[in-house]
């Protein structure tokens, strides 16, 4: 009902942010975490931050998040947390016995100062770490960055704690996989399979937050990046990042190390982001692509050019990750559709850069923007003063979408109130089916929803 007082006039604000697209670091951190196998992420600040971020993953893949905290009280509020992490280091080996923990730091501990290396020194110090178990850490302030920033981080202290480095190449790929759907990753593992590649992904989502219902409660579910696995980084000849604002740094920080070259991608969303994601894997593991590859991908072309009817011209405002947003944009021009409004809340040139290099020619009215003020009340105004004909992002558009009678396609992270979204994949060429039938069945069903009676058909 609130969202109705949303007015087509636009005022310039300097320092107000009205329902961002975006969520804060630790959210991404934790995320990233839960890909490495035997690993418990571990939020350095008070109990109710530690609870939102797992309630915010816990809501989107309707899975228990493991996570702990250093519980801070007034005290170490004031002090600082370094006696509470050192505890919790030495408890949660002893009762919860992880491989690894993953320190995130929160607002509270980052705007106290607490120097992380050289507490996590001081519990390896005083005999708090047993041998052969790890330690990690970073940095993720919630008042700056997003939960992209924060995932990013957490990849980049994989490399710092786990690559390692010997005199001998492998004939390994590193995939680098930004934040995306168990299912995703799945689907990335499965091509890289078919081409036969030898292949390291980190992280790794499935069969942790998509594992088997069975009756058999695990704490440390059998998926997961291995720690051999992770440390093997070092000795790859390549790595491919997929998508630049998740990735850049630990491929960056990976060569910087260990010198193992790197390519940044998109992640493969749709026919383009697809071909570039199977020529550059196919380049780097000096494999050949299959013919059932070519298959799918014309399985997928044909889909779009039996329903290009429906697809062509239609506006879409849009709005998520950038990692998402800039291979999705693509594929809704691939279908001859109109992207008109884009926003992301997470900040930087090259989103910026992509939508200029996309949208200049096809579809010069397009506005986009990114950062903490691109959030969705702009969106919601640009979309008042001149509509769409289909809304996509996360469950919290689905208000403007009531309130301007808009179809709904749901993508990115969260999606709470519709089950399943992480267990149907939108990368690859068979993800791309996936999505463009989800857009079509979308815009039908609003169709038929709202069409005049006359204008009722059963074939469509």
């Amino acid at each position: 009902m609130l969202l109705r007082h949303t007015t087509a006039k636009e005022i310039d604000r300097k320092a107000l942010t009205i329902n961002p697209a975006k969520t804060c670091q630790p959210v991404g951190a934790m995320y990233a975490a839960l890909g490495i196998h035997g690993c418990l992420p571990h939020s350095h600040g008070s109990q109710g931050c530690c609870s939102y971020h797992r309630s915010a993953l816990t809501r989107h893949f309707k899975e228990p998040i493991m996570a702990a905290t250093s519980s801070f009280s007034e005290g170490s509020s004031v002090f600082g947390g370094s006696s509470n992490l050192v505890q919790a280091i030495e408890t949660i080996f002893t009762v919860y016995e992880p491989e690894v923990i993953a320190v995130h730091t929160t607002c509270l501990s980052e705007t106290i100062g607490d120097d992380l290396t050289q507490i996590v020194s001081k519990a390896g110090e005083d005999g708090k770490i047993p041998e052969g178990k790890k330690v990690i850490y970073c940095n993720t302030p919630s008042y700056i960055g997003t939960h992209i920033t924060g995932y990013s981080n957490q990849l980049a202290s994989f490399i710092k704690f786990f690559s390692t480095a010997t005199p001998k190449k492998k004939n390994v790929v590193n995939l680098a996989a930004g934040w995306m759907e168990p299912s995703d990753m799945r689907e990335i593992k499965r091509l890289a399979s078919v081409l036969e590649a030898r292949t390291i992904l980190f992280p790794d989502m499935t069969g942790v937050l998509d594992a088997p219902l069975t009756g058999k409660y695990k704490m440390y579910p059998d998926g997961g990046t291995t720690i051999p696995d992770m440390m093997a980084t070092g000795d790859s000849k390549f790595t491919i990042g997929l998508g630049a604002y998740s990735t850049e740094d630990a491929c960056v920080k990976l060569e910087s190390k260990c010198k193992v070259k790197f390519e940044v991608i998109e992640i493969p969303i749709g026919l383009k982001a697809t071909d570039r994601f199977i020529t550059s894997l196919s380049r780097a593991a000096n494999v050949p692509v299959p013919d059932s590859v070519t298959e799918e991908r014309g399985r997928l072309v044909d889909f779009i050019a039996d329903n290009a009817k429906y697809f062509w011209g239609k506006r879409v405002a849009i709005y998520g990750d950038p990692d998402t947003l800039i291979p999705m944009v693509e594929f809704l021009l691939t279908l001859d559709m109109k992207p008109v409004y884009i926003v992301t809340g997470t900040a930087g040139k090259h989103f910026d850069a992509q939508m200029e290099r996309m949208l200049k020619e096809r579809v010069p009215e397009a506005r986009y923007k990114s950062g903490e003020r691109a959030d969705m009340f702009q969106l919601h105004q640009w979309i008042k003063q001149e509509p769409v004909d289909l809304l996509m992002g996360n469950t919290y558009g689905k208000y403007i979408a009531r309130d301007e009678n808009l179809p709904f396609v749901r993508i990115g992270f969260p999606v709470v109130d519709r089950p399943g979204n992480n267990f149907f994949p939108h990368t690859g060429y068979v993800g791309g089916v996936n999505l463009a039938n989800k857009i079509l069945e979308s815009l039908l069903d609003h169709y038929d929803r709202t069409c005049p009676e006359e204008k009722m058909e059963l074939q469509m």
